[in-house]
């Protein structure tokens, strides 16, 4: 029975400190200034982004890569041809490996 009354009357009481507010989902004090930091944000207006900056790049370089990945490429079906044939071209895989490389270099260079 005294808990009870005890309970209540600690519950009931009026609290005569005052204690800075707690942020529910951590269980800490809130620092002093946020609140006021989070309304200047909230009530700012909203500034569009920055456009990206378009990347340059070496024309000279992607277009000699387009010519060679061209030449590379051209060469790759009569090798499919030796291939079905039951003969395998020792340079077909370098050249394979050569064709990715070169698409890759020159897509990252295009669309960065």
């Amino acid at each position: 029975m005294r808990t009870i009354l005890f309970l209540l009357l600690c519950l009931l009481a009026p609290r005569t400190t005052t204690a800075p507010p707690f942020d529910l989902t951590q269980g800490r004090p809130i620092p002093p200034g946020v609140r006021e930091a989070d309304k200047q944000v909230n009530n700012a207006p909203n500034e569009a982004p920055l456009p990206p900056k378009p990347k340059q790049f070496n024309v000279k370089q992607v277009q000699d890569e387009a010519a060679e990945l061209a030449h590379l490429s051209a060469g790759i079906p009569e090798q499919i041809d030796y291939v079905s044939k039951g003969q395998m071209p020792k340079d077909l895989n370098d050249q394979l490996k050569r064709i990715e490389k070169l698409a890759r270099h020159i897509r990252s260079e295009i669309y960065p």
